[in-house]
């Protein structure tokens, strides 16, 4: 199977192209760091080609929901390192996914602080849980544009205190209408400063993220998630495909390890023509999500149309996927009532493993 044929993300070799995609799982301890249960958990995936740890919070008041991993204390380097140095002694290799909500969060979540974003545009129609309970999303603050380098500054430590803490690697999160997201998309986008307007303008938060990491890890060494269709958090733009050109390109421009596209669902025409676009103008890796199964990814990489394919909930609920999948064995089915318990193994590091 080319699915699990060696690869090459940027300047990172990886064993197979079966990526364990980032998930939040809610299982950091107290004060948000990695503990025991973690290691443990992304040890038990490290036959993925490569695994993605979770969404992980760059600044303090970063936070969407309880039991998050951070990465910007002395606190959460040394968690995660537990996490690493597990997951290198069983052979794998590990990426974090360096992250910020903007206005995906709540002043319940981090000690009043109002939201920010880049613009004043709540998330309509839709909750999130607080521990006052499930609340309406407030309005956010609508970044200035002389606030933009500190927040650059966070993500940029996030990645120096990742490498600190043994990853080889960083993800940039610019999807899922988080921070870079709600500037790089126009649904939420409706600035008039450097940073709104044009392509070029909105990406350009994206982008000086992007240049921050690559000076931590060098270009080779940095990912970026897009999801230019993915409608959560009520996010929309108004052409996907000039989004798409244009990442592609600044992202071919840096020699990026990889570029990730995640998908609403990998088989709609729209997505496969944003698939077709991106493979076009970016040379590099190009990691795909988004609802595929063995064959669909075997049959993706085949044709050409991605390098690599990050699996999530089938990789949550089978830990050594890539021996399934090698073996077309049959696969363990997912409990979502557990997919979010706080400390606990249920769910978590208890699914089984293939029995020789």
């Amino acid at each position: 199977m080319q699915l699990l044929s060696p690869g090459q993300l940027g300047s990172l070799s990886i064993p197979n192209r079966v990526l364990f995609a980032p998930l939040t799982r809610t299982r950091a301890a107290a004060d948000n760091v990695p503990g025991d249960l973690m290691a443990e958990y992304y040890a038990q995936r490290a036959s993925a080609g490569l695994l993605i740890a979770e969404a992980t919070m760059v600044a303090a008041d970063a936070q969407a929901w309880p039991h998050q991993p951070g990465i910007h204390s002395t606190a959460h380097v040394a968690g995660w390192r537990r996490v690493t140095d597990a997951v290198h002694a069983a052979g794998g290799r590990i990426y974090l996914q360096i992250w910020h909500p903007g206005r995906a969060t709540h002043p319940a979540l981090n000690k009043g602080a109002q939201p920010i974003s880049s613009s004043d545009k709540p998330i309509r129609d839709d909750h999130i849980h607080t521990p006052e309970g499930k609340l309406p999303y407030p309005a956010p603050r609508r970044l200035g544009t002389e606030e933009i380098p500190a927040l650059v500054g966070h993500f940029r430590r996030a990645a120096e205190n990742a490498r600190l803490a043994g990853f080889d690697g960083v993800q940039v999160h610019g999807a899922h209408g988080y921070i870079l997201d709600q500037f790089l998309r126009d649904g939420v986008n409706d600035r008039a400063d450097s940073y709104g307007g044009s392509i070029a303008n909105r990406a350009r938060l994206l982008f000086e993220v992007v240049d921050a990491a690559m000076g931590v890890f060098g270009a080779g060494r940095v990912g970026l998630r897009i999801s230019p269709l993915v409608p959560f958090n009520d996010m929309i733009d108004s052409d996907p495909a000039a989004l798409v050109a244009h990442v592609a390109d600044e992202c071919e421009r840096r020699s990026l390890g990889f570029l990730e596209l995640r998908h609403d669902h990998h088989d709609r025409p729209a997505e496969l023509e944003l698939a077709a676009l991106a493979r076009k103008r970016f040379s590099g890796a190009l990691v795909r999500n988004g609802g595929f199964t063995r064959d669909a990814g075997e049959a993706a990489i085949r044709e050409g149309m991605a390098d690599a394919i990050a699996y999530g909930v089938p990789f949550l609920a089978n830990p050594d996927l890539p021996v399934r999948f090698l073996k077309n064995a049959p696969l363990n089915q997912p409990d979502p009532n557990t997919f979010y318990v706080a400390a606990s193994r249920a769910g978590y590091t208890d699914y089984p493993f293939l029995l020789a």
